[in-house]
């Protein structure tokens, strides 16, 4: 009996940046089976979306650019192209990627009228949402175009079903995932170029430099742990106000902003703990990074995020609240063991429970489930 061909899965993201999203993107691009899927990539046609399409192309995925929409006319004039270039791959699964509730939203209403037979969506965030007619009929539609949202966390179904009535049998939740990766060994010249010795302690943070992520309230917690250095490794739209803002407040010469980085693994290897002060998450793939290279963890205390970290693999803390987040994080410097514990504990956790392999797995049953029904 001859093999079938491969069933070709159109990724749609119409991002303009790179972050976690993309990364987690990247991850289910590069672990599909392509003996039995063809992914494809629909990126923006932005500068932004870049790295996205470049990373996806060395994993050798076809991309196609999509023009992108900055107002709701162009989104809506944008739907017959994407129609037709569904057509044209002869997609057999549609898979949008989401950044917020209604991102996608063009390519999701093209992929339905092109009548693609399996449709999805990975919900990557929750971004509450004022209750306007307009944003719950957008919503509504987004939920009849779609055959199954994909929540990466429990707290984001929980919200896409309480905020905009998603039913609950049109939600799975696939949380995102971690490649096990080989023990990187510290490097006393990274670190050297970074905290400038090799006694003082290094805060790591990995994010977008916006307001999501909260580094405000990591810059003014700084002068209440005064013996760290703080290294943030990100780029963003705040970068500039988040730096006058650490001159500020007088802790410029301990906050380094390294800029975009391909070298998260060995920061990693170099961090005494890592710090994520975001105010709203959806299951935050750098948390489970860190986790997964046995970096004690600080975090705060907010939906998705406390899947992962709780008293036991880790510090959770009060969202917006410096005061909370210095007392984290002298707490795991102060108890060295305590915090390697923990670490360890969050460790076997993420290995066990969050392998890529395994949500990659997940994904292709989905669209198993679907292309059968």
């Amino acid at each position: 009996m001859s093999t079938p061909p491969p069933r070709t899965v159109v990724h749609f993201s119409d991002s303009a940046a790179f972050g976690g999203t993309e990364r987690a993107l990247l991850q289910l691009l590069g672990g599909l089976d392509r003996a039995r899927w063809r992914p494809v990539l629909f990126h923006a046609d932005v500068p932004g979306a870049r790295q996205l399409a470049d990373e996806a192309t060395a994993l050798g995925v076809p991309t196609r650019a999509i023009a992108a929409a900055e107002r709701p006319t162009e989104g809506v004039a944008s739907i017959p192209e994407i129609v037709g270039a569904l057509r044209r791959e002869r997609a057999t699964v549609f898979h949008a990627h989401q950044t917020w509730s209604l991102s996608c939203r063009y390519g999701i209403v093209a992929a339905a009228l092109a009548r693609v037979p399996a449709r999805v969506a990975s919900a990557q965030l929750f971004l509450e949402m004022p209750k306007l007619v307009g944003i719950d009929a957008q919503h509504a539609l987004l939920t009849r175009s779609l055959h199954r949202h994909v929540a990466v966390s429990r707290f984001v179904a929980g919200r896409l079903r309480d905020r905009f009535g998603v039913p609950a049998e049109r939600i799975v939740v696939i949380p995102n995932a971690v490649e096990p990766r080989s023990a990187v060994a510290p490097d006393a010249r990274l670190r050297a170029e970074i905290v400038g010795d090799d006694h003082t302690p290094l805060a790591l943070t990995v994010a977008r430099l916006d307001a999501q992520k909260g580094i405000t309230h990591l810059i003014d917690a700084a002068p209440m742990v005064p013996d760290v250095v703080f290294a943030i490794a990100g780029e963003g739209p705040d970068r500039a106000a988040l730096e006058a803002r650490a001159a500020e407040r007088g802790v410029s010469s301990r906050i380094r902003f390294l800029g975009h980085r391909r070298d998260v693994p060995a920061l990693l290897a170099n961090a005494d703990l890592f710090v994520l002060p975001s105010l709203y998450e959806g299951f935050p793939l750098s948390v489970l990074e860190a986790m997964a290279a046995g970096v004690p963890v600080v975090a705060t205390d907010i939906g998705g995020t406390n899947e992962l970290v709780s008293n036991e693999t880790g510090f959770p803390v009060a969202p917006a609240d410096p005061r909370a987040l210095a007392e984290g994080i002298r707490t795991l410097l102060a108890d060295r063991d305590a915090a390697a514990r923990r670490a360890a504990t969050a460790r076997a956790l993420v290995l066990d429970t969050h392998s890529a392999a395994a949500m990659v797995a997940s994904m292709s049953a989905l669209y198993d489930s679907l292309l059968a029904q």
